[in-house]
């Protein structure tokens, strides 16, 4: 585990107390690639001051089992089937975007990140946690999963989000174990 941090190590809740700190925070939260575990719906009750989280996944499946996994939040969250590239939610409607580990699966990452920005009112926040090409390209993870070819690198995350209309400023984007892991905030200009 060495150069692992310990948010990275501890799994939702330090990924969730991370983010807190580098400022995430938002009520009327979207999060986009949810999962079989909720595990951004979670984040955002938690540790980010959601109150009311729309959680969506393209995989039936996905959203089944993630409604199941956060049943214990009760209205706080609902949970439904969408694609990353048309959300479900009006422009500028949503204070808080939770990305956990999305990006990296979809095949054309520019158009989530600028749904992201549609949906999200000025001055709201995307919180990621993301695996970049680094990790994605290498042969031994490719022999272990699935993704897209083509992943982006830690530079063209960031630019991309700049170009989509978010501040990412140095102090709220953390890069871990050689660029291979991020986690950050940004937020919508």
């Amino acid at each position: 585990m060495g150069g692992l941090t310990p948010a990275v190590r501890a799994g939702p809740a330090g990924r969730g107390a991370a983010l807190a700190r580098l400022g995430a925070h938002g009520a009327r939260c979207l999060d986009v690639g949810t999962g079989r575990r909720g595990l951004g719906a979670r984040v955002a009750v938690s540790a980010l001051g959601a109150t009311a989280v729309r959680a969506v996944d393209l995989h039936p499946a996905s959203v089944e089992a993630a409604r199941r996994a956060l049943a214990d939040l009760g209205d706080r969250v609902t949970v439904e089937r969408a694609d990353a590239a048309a959300l479900p939610v009006g422009s500028a409607s949503q204070d808080l975007v939770v990305s956990m580990h999305t990006l990296h699966h979809v095949p054309d990452w520019p158009a989530v990140v600028a749904e992201y920005a549609r949906v999200l009112r000025p001055g709201g926040q995307l919180a990621y946690a993301e695996l970049t090409s680094a990790l994605i390209d290498a042969r031994w993870f490719r022999l272990l999963s699935r993704h897209p070819a083509d992943r982006f690198t830690e530079d063209d995350l960031l630019r991309g989000l700049e170009e989509a209309g978010f501040d990412v400023p140095a102090r709220t984007h953390r890069s871990r174990v050689g660029g291979r892991w991020l986690l950050g905030v940004a937020t919508r200009r």
